[in-house]
């Protein structure tokens, strides 16, 4: 049975009455991309296409549960100024009654084509998953072509967010899995025309490539080469916690290496946390027009504290990180904002002097660049706190649920930070994008930024204007 709870009239609907509400919210962000009303998750066909770039992403339009998956759909000529688009997918089929569930989209010789999870539930609790295609028509609509990838033999119904490029004659594939061992894998799959696929064994995963246990399932995997490493994005959920790493419910890392393009065997490091902060799950990359590699992130974390978030009471929840460019030093993923945010900024000023005599800045849009050697803390409107010890950030947010602060780390010498904020949301840069902390919070507005310490700093600081999506 299709899912018959979710329609274009019950969508346009809420849309209506849904999208005023959340404009009204202080904590509604001023430029990063967020739903107009409900739930949105992760970011889905990140492209670069006939001359503007196109992000999908996990929408559900009715409600802020996670249910009834749908993709939305924004596009952008300069990725800084933004367009709703029509709603690509909807999970109005018998494969995909349950969800459109995330995916990647490809250019086929000309067409937008879009690959995604079908989620199908059956009554007695089990599941089973189908990689569907989808392309776009020429009146800019995209018309279903139904599964082309079966739940693959050996595996549970943990089978989804197919990662698609093309190399040669043939098309590739990483899918995150689940074998029956109840162990995360990505497979890889090959195909020349997109609908016949072969299974070409695992190429990542728990207690495979010299990885011990790492967790039961291993989402939103995305493969791609840059510079002379090889980089397998991945979302282990059920890593073992360490004291000062993978603290969040389900944590995004990255495995570095060598990709086989003749045997087609993967061989990399141990896994590195991507992002260190409270938020962040379910990145995903794309190339641009200029050969940059752009990563951009879900800013949530599932199962985690979500349910709580005070964006709720005004019928939303969650936002996008901003985009941000890859680089490769010696093997490790280094992140920077885009170049193109810069774009926002109004004046710049500057401070140089002791933390203590630092003025307060308003933390409701703003991009600053701090120098430092540390022994400073930077307190965002009581709600969020950064420490910067010598060696070592610490960032303390108080539990939605309990009221306890809640720790994460970066570990390692800090020279200098840089600091995007919205109206709910920070994003902190470490050592020109060696290490990131990205966090949603939730401050009486509005925010203040302000310093203390004994140890001198020097700072320079835009305020940023809003960019509301059209």
């Amino acid at each position: 049975m299709i899912n018959s709870q979710i329609s274009l009239p019950a969508i346009l609907l809420a849309v209506m009455r849904g999208q005023p509400k959340a404009q009204q919210d202080a904590h509604y962000p001023g430029w990063h991309l967020a739903p107009v009303t409900g739930l949105m998750n992760d970011p889905n066909g990140f492209i670069h296409f006939n001359g503007r770039y196109h992000l999908f992403y996990q929408w559900n339009p009715l409600s802020c549960q996670h249910q009834h998956k749908c993709w939305g759909h924004w596009s952008s000529e300069d990725l800084l100024h933004w367009q709703h688009e029509p709603l690509a997918l909807m999970p109005d089929s018998d494969y995909d009654r349950n969800g459109c569930y995330s995916g990647s989209a490809i250019d086929d010789h000309g067409r937008l084509t879009l690959c995604y999870t079908g989620n199908v539930k059956f009554d007695e609790g089990t599941r089973t998953a189908f990689q569907c295609l989808a392309v776009q028509n020429a009146e800019g609509r995209f018309e279903k072509q139904g599964p082309v990838i079966a739940l693959p033999e050996g595996y549970t119904g943990h089978v989804r967010d197919p990662k698609l490029w093309r190399c040669g004659q043939h098309w590739y594939m990483v899918l995150g899995a689940q074998d029956l061992g109840r162990r995360g894998k990505v497979l890889l799959f090959r195909s020349a025309d997109l609908r016949e696929w072969e299974n070409m064994g695992e190429i990542a995963g728990s207690d495979t490539g010299g990885l011990g246990a790492a967790g039961y399932m291993w989402e939103c995997p995305d493969l791609f080469t840059l510079g002379h490493h090889t980089y397998l994005l991945c979302c282990p959920q059920g890593l073992p916690q360490e004291p000062q790493r993978f603290l969040n419910t389900y944590s995004s890392a990255y495995l570095s290496g060598k990709f086989d393009e003749q045997t087609l065997t993967f061989q990399h490091g141990p896994l590195h946390e991507l992002d260190a902060g409270f938020e962040f799950y379910a990145p995903q990359t794309t190339l641009t027009a200029d050969g940059r590699r752009l990563l951009v992130g879900w800013m949530g974390v599932p199962d985690g504290e979500e349910m709580s978030q005070p964006t709720i009471g005004y019928g939303w929840l969650h936002q996008m990180t901003c985009l941000r460019e890859l680089s490769s030093r010696n093997g490790k993923l280094y992140q920077q904002p885009i170049v193109e945010l810069q774009a926002l900024r109004g004046d710049m000023q500057t401070y140089e002097g002791s933390a203590n005599a630092a003025p307060w800045l308003s933390a409701q849009r703003l991009e600053l660049r701090v120098e430092s050697s540390g022994g400073i803390t930077l307190n965002f409107a009581d709600t969020l706190i950064l420490e910067w010890q010598q060696d070592q950030l610490r960032l303390a947010r108080r539990s939605l649920h309990t009221g306890e602060w809640l720790v994460r780390y970066w570990t390692g010498a800090v020279r200098g930070l840089h600091i995007l904020c919205d109206h709910s949301s920070v994003e902190i840069f470490i050592n020109d994008g060696e290490g990131v902390m990205s966090s949603r919070y939730f401050p009486t507005q509005p925010a203040l930024l302000t310093f203390s310490g004994d140890n001198p700093l020097r700072a320079r600081y835009w305020s940023l204007r809003a960019c509301p999506v059209e």
